[in-house]
């Protein structure tokens, strides 16, 4: 599959036709993450990586900065019904990634 467009994506977020599941509102209240936090990235953050085969729908990796704080958001589309599906979202550990956020280290 390809990649989802950007455009029908961000105007699914910007009409809030967002579908939020129970584990994620659950991992975002775990986390300290507003939802408020995950829209402004997935509306202004930067698409990093693309997951076109993910099943149901192509997904990716957004990176935005909210409060000073890097944020991590995975969403998928379904171009169809011009809905976003929020997957996932974190902070970025510098473990995992290099100082830039986008950059996974070498294991």
């Amino acid at each position: 599959m390809k990649p989802f467009e950007l455009p029908v994506f961000r105007e699914a977020v910007a009409s809030g036709r967002i579908e939020w599941r129970k584990h994620v509102l659950q991992k975002l209240a775990e986390r300290g993450i507003p939802q408020q936090a995950v829209r402004e990235v997935l509306l202004a953050g930067e698409r990093i990586r693309d997951y076109a085969d993910d099943k149901p729908f192509p997904s990716a990796l957004f990176l935005g900065y909210v409060s000073g704080r890097p944020l991590h958001v995975v969403a998928a589309c379904d171009e169809g019904s011009a809905r976003a599906f929020i997957i996932t979202a974190y902070e970025p550990s510098l473990e995992i990634f290099e100082a830039d956020h986008r950059t996974r280290r070498k294991s």
